[in-house]
């Protein structure tokens, strides 16, 4: 083989190499995200347990907790960019919430549904009216790495524009969230969806670049018959 040859065979070599390491890396994506999507489907169906029982928050999120406390009228934020399932821009609703648990009292934020826009982009939305008697509130655990970063803005109910970064630093709550599913038996209008739990088309890229690299090196192949 000469050195023309075996430079055309290197290069197919590396292609086919790349080819594989990407199928690969979409396999593994598509392991993962269906490992998630299960984990999610299995607390989602776990019994009601309150919220202070609850230990390992990573391993329990999505599941169902209940804890009884108040809502803080004075820290209301609106998480905007969201849309509901009819398609309607609006924003996610977070009041804080502070919890009277004996051992351990906690505050964290709690999304309390989507609500529709106002009538223009500064203007305030019809919000839910915020109850201050001490509640039940039954929610779904959610880590607070899955709420809206980035270029997401949080409105307060009441003042300016400001970061949802900035708000949070102001109050100082817990590493995680709540999902209201209902307030004393009262259940918002629109509750927090749960996510879309498709293993997505990671399977079918893995098995694309897979075919990528069978060409190459069927091609590799004409190419020296010649």
């Amino acid at each position: 083989m000469n050195f023309k040859e075996l430079f055309k065979t290197l290069i197919a070599a590396l292609l086919v190499l790349l080819c594989v390491s990407a199928a690969n890396w979409q396999y593994q994506r598509g392991v993962n995200r269906h490992a998630k999507n299960f984990k999610i489907e299995a607390n989602v169906k776990l019994p009601v347990v309150p919220l202070d029982s609850v230990r390992d928050l990573k391993d329990n999120e999505w599941r169902t907790v209940i804890v009884t406390g108040s809502f803080d009228a004075n820290h209301e934020v609106l998480l905007r960019n969201h849309y509901n399932a009819d398609g309607k821009y609006g924003f996610e609703y977070l009041t804080l919430f502070k919890s009277n648990l004996d051992s351990n009292p906690v505050n964290f934020w709690v999304d309390r549904g989507w609500v529709q826009a106002g009538a223009t982009a500064t203007s305030r939305p019809i919000t839910p009216i915020t109850p201050t008697q001490q509640i039940e509130l039954t929610g779904r655990l959610r880590l607070d790495n899955s709420l809206p970063r980035g270029s997401f803005f949080a409105l307060p109910a009441k003042g300016r524009l400001i970061n949802s970064w900035n708000l949070k630093s102001k109050v100082k709550t817990e590493n995680f969230y709540i999902d209201l599913i209902s307030a004393d038996g009262i259940t918002p209008k629109d509750l927090a969806e749960l996510p879309e739990l498709s293993d997505g088309p990671h399977m079918a890229y893995a098995l694309q670049w897979l075919f990528f690299a069978g060409l190459i090196i069927y091609g590799r192949i004409l190419i020296r018959k010649r």
